[in-house]
C-alpha cells in the first residue's frame, strides 16, 4: 500500500526506505469475508525519516490502527539522508507539526528469558538479501498462538540490524503479566525486538 502511494505521488524513487519500527494495534479484529477499508497518510516526519500511518476499518466493526517508522536511504552508501524537499511537499501538510523519533523505545534484552531455536529459511528473503518483515511477524503471531489472542492488543517490532540468510537466530521471550517480549539474536548481536500487551 505505501508503494502504491508514493508511485502515485509520483515520488521520486531513486532514494531508499528501511523500516525502522511497526506498531499494529488491534481495536477490533476482522471477521471472515468482512469488508475493510484502508487508509494511509504520513503521520510526522523527523530528519531523515517519516511514519506512514494506515487505519483499516471493517463492514463489521474491525478496527486496525498501524504506525511504522520509515528511515531515509541514501541507495549507495545505504546511510540515513535527509528528507527532500519533494517529499516534505507532497507529505508535510498531512504530517502537520507532529514531530517523529526513530530511537528504539524497546529494552535491549532480558538476560533471564526463555530462549528458543528459529530456523532462518531461504524463502523468507527478497532478492536483495534482505529478511521480509513478515518473516518477524510470524514469530510474533506464534506468541499470539501459545498465549492466547486477546480481542485487543498493541503489538510492536523494532528492527535492527538485520539478520542474513547465513545467520543462526535464537529467539528470547520474557513474559509478564503486562507483555510478552522477544528478541531476534545473533552472532553479532540483537537483529530485532518485539512487544505483545
Amino acid at each position: 500500500m505505501s508503494s502504491d502511494d508514493t508511485t502515485d505521488a509520483r515520488l521520486d524513487e531513486s532514494t531508499a526506505w528501511v523500516v525502522r519500527r511497526t506498531e499494529v494495534h488491534v481495536h477490533q479484529h476482522a471477521t471472515l469475508a468482512e469488508q475493510l477499508t484502508l487508509t494511509t497518510f504520513c503521520g510526522g516526519l523527523g530528519r531523515r525519516w517519516a511514519e506512514r500511518r494506515i487505519h483499516v476499518v471493517g463492514s463489521a466493526g474491525a478496527h486496525y490502527e498501524v504506525a511504522s517508522i520509515w528511515i531515509h536511504l541514501d541507495p549507495s552508501s545505504l546511510r540515513p539522508l535527509g528528507l527532500t524537499e519533494q517529499f516534505i511537499e507532497l507529505y508535510g501538510e498531512a504530517a502537520g507539526d507532529r514531530v517523529v523519533k526513530a530511537s528504539h523505545q524497546l529494552p535491549k534484552s532480558a538476560d533471564d528469558g526463555r530462549r528458543l531455536a528459529w530456523p532462518v529459511r531461504a524463502v523468507d528473503f527478497d532478492t536483495q538479501r534482505h529478511m521480509n518483515n513478515a518473516a518477524y511477524w510470524a514469530v510474533i503471531e506464534e506468541l499470539l498462538a501459545e498465549r492466547g489472542r486477546p480481542p485487543r492488543l498493541q503489538a510492536v517490532i523494532e528492527y535492527g540490524a538485520g539478520i542474513t540468510l547465513d545467520d543462526e537466530v535464537s529467539l528470547e521471550v520474557a513474559d509478564n503479566e503486562e507483555r510478552t517480549t522477544v528478541w531476534w539474536h545473533t552472532p553479532s548481536g540483537v537483529a530485532a525486538t518485539g512487544s505483545i500487551r
